[in-house]
């Protein structure tokens, strides 16, 4: 009876600490926010999903994007502006921003927080 009770009380501590370690942690510091979403869209940009559906229908698309990316506190991208670009075709600029759009970031930020990254991106 009592090394079920061990047991059971084994699991149940197993069983939280899975949910602890499930939830995305919370930035407050704009310089690893900054760092993290940063390094998150360059991954993004370069994952294997994205660059098939770009060649596909975008191969002969080149060039530099500077862009200003929002996030909300749920870590979901609230806005893509182009800011400067020597990429002028419209097509895969709003291709880009659809794609963007739907990513959600690996952390949150404080309730009713929100940031705004300027980045340069090279296609």
């Amino acid at each position: 009876m009592k090394t079920l009770k061990t047991i059971l009380c084994i699991l149940c501590i197993l069983f939280f600490c899975q949910n602890v370690q499930a939830q995305r942690p919370v930035h407050t510091d704009e310089e690893i926010i900054a760092e993290t979403v940063i390094k998150e869209v360059d991954e993004l940009f370069k994952s294997p999903e994205f660059v098939k559906k770009k060649n596909k229908k975008f191969a002969d698309v080149k060039g530099t994007m500077t862009v200003d990316i929002g996030i909300v506190h749920s870590g979901k991208v609230s806005t893509f502006f182009k800011v400067d670009s020597d990429i002028k075709n419209i097509d895969f600029i709003n291709f880009m921003s659809d794609y963007i759009l739907e990513h959600k970031f690996q952390f949150k930020l404080q309730k009713q927080q929100r940031h705004k990254i300027r980045h340069t991106l090279t296609f």
